[in-house]
Formats: C-alpha cells, sequence, structure tokens
C-alpha cells in the first residue's frame, strides 16, 4: 500500500499523498464504488486517469471514508457526507486528499517546462523578473499554479479569473508556505498555503485563514 506521505496541518487538517503503482485491477481489490462511480471509472479512456480515480478510494479509507461517504455539488465540489470538507487531487502517479473541519483546497502537479510558455495565463510575469534560471522558474511558477488551482477548489464560484481574483504572495522556497487571497465580486477570502516538492512534483494546500483555525 504505497501512502507516500502523510502531512498533518493541524490538529483537525491532513494530508495524505499516494504513489499510484498498483494496477487497475489491484486498486480495485476491496473498494466498493457508487452505480455512478462505477460507471465514470469505466468509461475513462486513460488508465492513469482510472488507476488515480480509485487511488484516491483508498485513500479515503484510511481515513474512514467510502466512496458512498462523498458527494459533489452543482459546482463539481467534493464533500463529504459528515460535514467534513475534502479536496481531491491526482497527477499522473500521485494522488491526494486533504481533510479539513474548514475550507480547504488542494492540488499536485508534474514540474514541466511547458508552464514557463503558459505562466502569462494566471500571473503577471514581471513579478519573476530576477529569477533567470529556467529550473528555478519552473518550480516557482508550479508552486504559484498550484496554489491558485488549490484556492479556486476551495473557493468554487464560477467565473473566477486566475490572473484577476487569485493573488498569491511572494515566497521563498525554504519556508513552504505563503499567503493568498480570492476577491470576487462581494466575497473576499484569505488562505495559509503550504506547498511541497518531491520527485519532481509539486504540491500546494491552502486553508481558509480563520481566527480559530
Amino acid at each position: 500500500m504505497p501512502l507516500y506521505k502523510t502531512i498533518t496541518v493541524n490538529s483537525t487538517t491532513k494530508v495524505l499523498i499516494w504513489k499510484i503503482e498498483e494496477s487497475f485491477e489491484s486498486l480495485s481489490k476491496g473498494i466498493e464504488l457508487t452505480s455512478h462511480c462505477s460507471r465514470r471509472v469505466l468509461g475513462m479512456k486513460s488508465e492513469i486517469h482510472r488507476r488515480g480515480f480509485l487511488s484516491i478510494r483508498h485513500l479515503l479509507a484510511l481515513e474512514g471514508y467510502t466512496d458512498f461517504d462523498l458527494f459533489y455539488d452543482e459546482n463539481g465540489k467534493p464533500h463529504l457526507i459528515d460535514g467534513k470538507h475534502i479536496s481531491i487531487t491526482h497527477s499522473f502517479q500521485f494522488s491526494a486528499i486533504i481533510i479539513s473541519d474548514f475550507e480547504i483546497g488542494i492540488d499536485i502537479e508534474k514540474q514541466r517546462p511547458k508552464i514557463l510558455k503558459i505562466a502569462h495565463k494566471f500571473t503577471h510575469l514581471k513579478n519573476y523578473q530576477n529569477i533567470k534560471d529556467d529550473d528555478l522558474l519552473m518550480r516557482k511558477l508550479t508552486i504559484v499554479w498550484c496554489a491558485k488551482e488549490s484556492l479556486y477548489k476551495s473557493f468554487a464560484v464560477k467565473g473566477i479569473s486566475f490572473i484577476q481574483n487569485i493573488y498569491v504572495e511572494d515566497f521563498q522556497f525554504e519556508n513552504q508556505k505563503t499567503t493568498a487571497w480570492v476577491a470576487y465580486h462581494d466575497k473576499d477570502e484569505v488562505y495559509q498555503v503550504w506547498f511541497t516538492e518531491f520527485d519532481g512534483f509539486t504540491c500546494a494546500y491552502s486553508l481558509i485563514d480563520k481566527k480559530d483555525v
């Protein structure tokens, strides 16, 4: 069972990361899906997507949940029937969930040079003019993307623009933490964001910034 990493953010918030090494058949063992999710996973053309889908159910099981405890709202945001907040992500051979008493979001992305070509679509490149090393720039932009994606998942309101409505405060790699916020119409939220890098991947997870968190 390749549980890759567990991160305890605080007393009510936990991240679990899975390294997907098993076959689809192996991951299917011991996992019962709703009829909707059974049809959904069998309809996936990508083998890695099918394996990622099932690996998420194994992560849920580690926290005492099944597929029957998970549902999605009209915006596609996942929820747990006991009222806990959850966010889900998977990319290539990694998947992850974050569960909390508070609003949260998570994203994993593979670090790839192509992000340099699309960065202007989600952030202001003038903020990174001092980074001359392409590898460092790739890493930083991937963190920014993951952070914004995690906030997008948490905020879950249609029409949000990554570049216009979500801002990530600058950070140092060694701190592995930053602050970010979403401003959209009459709703504003501030989040604490943590990030970690492993095996050529980046994971960022955000927690809404409340005084009692």
